[in-house]
């Protein structure tokens, strides 16, 4: 009983969500269509701006994958992702994740489709992939977006969380199926 309506409720969730919205815009006279269209005007015109910001930060990522660097990276910090528990072939994936959604998941992929989705290795990237945020992004495109230019603690604690965060899945991946 309870599944049933559990189901229903995340079926019907934003349907509803949305009609009530617009039932409360239409009760206090809100110009809804007038309102959208300049929202939409002003997200396009935000994407236009943050354009320069998203070149440059996949130009840098593209540059230090094609260069060896992540290879280098990953290989000096295999002796320490042992003593943790996390297999080195997780390595790219997480440092990735702080730099592009998009380049992490298709890294993520990679690892799912050579070593499993019940591989320890393939467990740790999933969970770490759903608990890292893309913290270089979030400060090129969101922080350039607005002219933030002083990130500096941004970063430190952006990069903080990450590291909390991969730490955390290898913990909790290491301890539910080892």
């Amino acid at each position: 009983m309870f599944t049933t309506i559990m189901e229903a409720l995340s079926i019907w969730a934003i349907p509803i969500v949305i009609a009530l919205v617009g039932i409360y815009a239409l009760c206090k006279k809100v110009p809804v269509y007038t309102l959208f269209t300049e929202g939409a005007k002003d997200g396009f015109s935000t994407a236009v701006m943050i354009i320069p910001y998203l070149v440059a930060m996949l130009c840098a990522i593209g540059m230090f994958r094609a260069s060896g660097a992540m290879d280098w990276l990953c290989a000096i910090l295999e002796p320490v992702t042992s003593l943790i528990g996390c297999p080195s072939e997780v390595l790219p994936q997480a440092i990735m994740r702080s730099f592009s959604g998009g380049a992490s998941e298709g890294l993520l992929a990679d690892l799912l489709a050579e070593y499993g989705t019940q591989s320890q290795i393939g467990r740790i990237a999933s969970v770490a992939q759903g608990s890292t945020e893309t913290t270089f992004y979030i400060i090129a495109v969101y922080f350039g977006s607005v002219g933030v230019s002083n990130a500096r603690h941004s970063v430190a604690a952006g990069l903080l969380g990450d590291l909390a965060s991969f730490l955390a899945a290898i913990f909790i991946v290491n301890i539910m199926w080892y």
